[in-house]
């Protein structure tokens, strides 16, 4: 008697591009790291002391960008030097998409005070640290992207107690109100310049054995 072969209907065009990218698991990741942040906030009454939610905003954003940094790698490089249309549409949704997702979720997670570290602070820390993973993604691999966003946030957070002045919008945007304008400014420059990179050229190649 023979034995039979499982036969598994092939994936074509997005469905294997986020199986390739594993991005299921980053949207379960994200949706996690939101709740647990939203849970954090109500269970420290963070919602009655506005300066408690500065690490909420700080570092929730961080978690959220390591995972989309993550999902930036590419199993199969193949895919996209064999694809018949250009790559960088699907890079680049598949960044904004994500990022939309976690920008939303992270804003709901942080209740009212959205003057001062609330839902602003929380979106615009989650671009800056997006920018940050995608163009580490392109320059050493998106396995890595992790580690330039989480240095940069974590060294950002421990010292934006001595953060002031105008400088310090720049260089500690992170720990900055949401309303600050001029601490918008670096973050989004850092989103656009990592989209972009990671649209054009795409996640750098790494070894597939490591």
């Amino acid at each position: 008697m023979s034995r039979r072969i499982p036969v598994y209907a092939p994936t074509y065009g997005y469905a294997l591009f986020a199986r390739s990218r594993a991005l299921p698991l980053t949207v379960a990741t994200l949706l996690g790291t939101a709740l647990l942040a939203a849970v954090c906030a109500h269970h420290l009454n963070a919602y009655l002391d506005p300066d408690q939610r500065v690490p909420f905003v700080a570092l929730a954003p961080m978690l959220a960008a390591s995972a989309i940094g993550t999902s930036l790698h590419q199993h199969s490089p193949e895919l996209d030097r064999t694809a018949v249309r250009p790559a960088w549409p699907r890079r680049l949704a598949h960044l904004l998409a994500l990022t939309l997702l976690a920008a939303v979720t992270l804003a709901l997670a942080v209740p009212g005070h959205v003057e001062t570290f609330g839902a602003l602070a929380m979106v615009r820390n989650l671009l800056g640290a997006v920018g940050i993973a995608a163009a580490s993604a392109v320059v050493i691999g998106a396995r890595l992207s992790w580690l330039p966003t989480v240095t940069y946030l974590s060294a950002v957070y421990l010292a934006g107690g001595a953060a002031s002045g105008r400088a310090a919008m720049v260089w500690a945007w992170a720990v900055q109100p949401g309303t600050e304008a001029a601490a918008w400014a670096p973050a989004a420059g850092v989103f656009v310049t990592g989209a972009v990179l990671h649209a054009v050229h795409g996640a750098r190649a790494e070894n597939q054995r490591a």
